[in-house]
């Protein structure tokens, strides 16, 4: 844990020009994760014609990790981020049948923030297990804002799944542990 702490501390503090007004205070943090995407479809990493404005404004204005390794499916890659080890250490080997489930020892990323004075949110995709022991407010995040299961109406064997008949179009989100 200290190594992630004092690992993520660094990148920021190396990363970051901060104005001299701004000096010792800590910036705010946004780890944007999107689902499955390669490092092709943006317009800033030099697609020919996919045009993507506002991704390209946060790469401007964002640190990027451009020597990080992911999975070719999002649990690992989640659980790699989450806590700065390989998928495998994490116990994540899938996304599906009890293998997205982050083993309950690792140290995770919120949890490591909070002892620096931050308060954290997660909003969107989790899917690094839906029993309640695995759910993001057990694991350091102070505020959870989650579809269940790899995504919105998703369930298959050995999962708790997403809300029964869950619908894009009229979603019922799990809000720090209640269903809204």
């Amino acid at each position: 844990m200290k190594i992630l702490a004092a690992a993520l501390l660094a990148a920021f503090a190396f990363a970051t020009d901060l104005p001299a007004e701004l000096a010792g205070s800590k910036p705010n943090i946004i780890q944007v994760i999107t689902d499955d995407q390669g490092y092709g479809p943006v317009g800033r990493h030099g697609h020919p014609w996919l045009k993507t404005p506002n991704l390209d404004a946060l790469h401007d204005k964002s640190l990027r990790f451009t020597r990080f390794l992911v999975s070719p499916t999002c649990s690992p890659t989640r659980a790699a981020l989450m806590t700065g080890r390989h998928p495998m250490k994490n116990g994540i080997t899938h996304t599906i049948l009890e293998r997205e489930r982050m083993t309950l020892k690792a140290t995770i990323l919120p949890q490591v923030l909070k002892q620096a004075g931050y308060t954290s949110g997660i909003f969107g995709k989790w899917h690094l297990g839906d029993e309640e022991p695995y759910q993001p407010r057990q694991r350091g995040f102070d505020e959870s804002f989650i579809h269940g299961a790899g995504g919105i109406g998703q369930a298959y064997d050995c999962s708790c799944a997403d809300a029964p008949r869950n619908s894009y179009n009229d979603p019922v989100i799990r809000h720090n542990g209640s269903f809204v």
